[in-house]
């Protein structure tokens, strides 16, 4: 049976194989397979012969470091592993998933959070002036108190009499002055078939004035007073800027002249190029106008003021509203442009022409609608175009005529001397007449 011994290499002395230490010299004994590992690291094989010449305490040296470095490397191996083992890959990536939603709705409620406060303690204490400038004129919460002061002066009350007894009351204003007069603008209808006029003005002065012309059709009427008399003059301004929507007022003296003159109202424009019909002020007839609607209040008095952008300039002169118990807030007014052409024509001493075809007209009751010929006038366009009596109309170039209002608001829009072409039905034919416009005169 092979002993179960080695010799201490220190000291000599047999000791167990399981021992690690000497049991007489306490040396640590180094099992002999290691001490030929070591040695075969080292690239020297073993001899048996040799063994008694091995450096011990070197070997002993480096084996402590060999397995060292051997017992750290499989800890650190196992500790990595087990850490790979620990960490689950769905749980991994559900975490990603999960860490930005919760930041966003951590971000969030912070930010609702800090809007509260923010809401709370300024907002509800601030006080927000809007301002908006407009050429000269500044709009901001005040209202247009800028605007109003450029015309309100110039804005006049106008009393008209008959007889030297007082009939009828409008507005008008000032819109131009010369060396020697001013001009005031207001509706035909305001001083018809008066036999004197005055105006009243912002400093409480009552003059006499002139009218220079008038136009029952445009339903506009100029009128004439000393300049040393004018207090202001209005500024003019353009529709053709002009947008839906925009600020619009009104100047003028409604219902009791003397009790409510220079009643200033504010609205905006509801619509441009808003063709109405209306009865003519001196006739049975009515006629079909293009006008400006507004929404500021229009009331019976206002007649003849101005309608103002919110700049102050004057872009119409009010002349008339739709009253009834369905409707509230439809005004209208000329437009400025209309109202000054005429004007200057009666400056310069003359008229407002508008070319005739020399006819007399009744609306067709069919609902095809047109306008029949009751007359034609001896000589007149119509006659030399070939028009008869009892010819429906139906259309003027090509735009539809569906009464005789619509047939004159299309004719009046060309010019004396200009072709036009109307298209008739004639005992169950259709045709076309080409007819030279003259001047005009009481017939269309």
């Amino acid at each position: 049976m092979a002993e179960n011994k080695r010799t201490c290499p220190n000291c000599g002395e047999k000791v167990d194989v399981s021992s690690k230490f000497c049991t007489h010299c306490g040396e640590e004994l180094i099992d002999e397979i290691e001490v030929e590992k070591i040695t075969k690291r080292k690239g020297r094989p073993k001899k048996e012969e040799e063994s008694p010449q091995i450096d011990i305490e070197n070997i002993k040296k480096e084996l402590k470091t060999e397995l060292l470095s051997e017992l750290k490397e499989d800890t650190e191996k196992k500790e990595k592993e087990e850490k790979r083992e620990g960490i689950d890959l769905n749980e991994f990536k559900s975490k990603l998933k999960v860490y930005p939603i919760l930041s966003c709705v951590v971000t969030l409620l912070l930010c609702l959070i800090a809007f509260a406060f923010f809401y709370n303690y300024y907002m509800k204490h601030l006080v927000i002036e809007t301002t908006r400038t407009e050429k000269e004129v500044t709009v901001n919460e005040h209202g247009i108190s800028d605007a109003v002061e450029k015309v309100y002066d110039a804005t006049v009350v106008i009393e008209s009499y008959i007889n030297g007894r007082l009939y009828a009351t409008g507005s008008g204003f000032v819109y131009k002055t010369d060396d020697n007069y001013g001009y005031i603008l207001t509706n035909d209808h305001v001083i018809s078939g008066a036999t004197d006029v005055k105006v009243l003005f912002s400093n409480d002065k009552k003059e006499t004035v002139k009218v220079l012309g008038s136009d029952s059709y445009s339903d506009i009427a100029l009128l004439r007073v000393e300049k040393d008399k004018v207090v202001a003059t209005a500024e003019i301004g353009s529709t053709d800027a002009l947008k839906v929507g925009d600020t619009a007022f009104a100047v003028g003296a409604p219902l009791d002249s003397h009790t409510y003159a220079w009643t200033v109202t504010r609205g905006i424009i509801s619509g441009k190029n808003r063709t109405v019909e209306v009865s003519a002020s001196n006739s049975r007839s009515s006629q079909v106008m293009e006008v400006l609607q507004t929404d500021a209040a229009i009331n019976s008095g206002n007649s003849g003021g101005p309608l103002c952008n919110s700049n102050g300039e004057v872009i119409g002169i009010t002349n008339m509203k739709l009253a009834s118990s369905s409707i509230e807030g439809m005004g209208f007014a000329i437009p400025i442009e209309t109202a000054v052409s005429n004007a200057e024509k009666f400056i310069d001493g003359g008229t407002v022409t508008y070319p005739y075809l020399g006819v007399a007209l009744l609306d067709a009751t069919s609902e095809e609608g047109g306008a029949i010929v009751q007359e034609v006038e001896k000589g007149s366009p119509a006659a030399k175009g070939g028009l008869k009596q009892g010819d429906i109309i139906i259309k003027i170039d090509d735009k539809e005529v569906t009464s005789s209002s619509y047939l004159k608001y299309n004719l009046y829009k060309h010019k004396v001397g200009d072709k036009i072409t109307l298209t008739v039905k004639r005992d169950g034919e259709t045709k076309e007449l080409e007819i030279t416009l003259g001047s005009n005169g009481e017939k269309a």
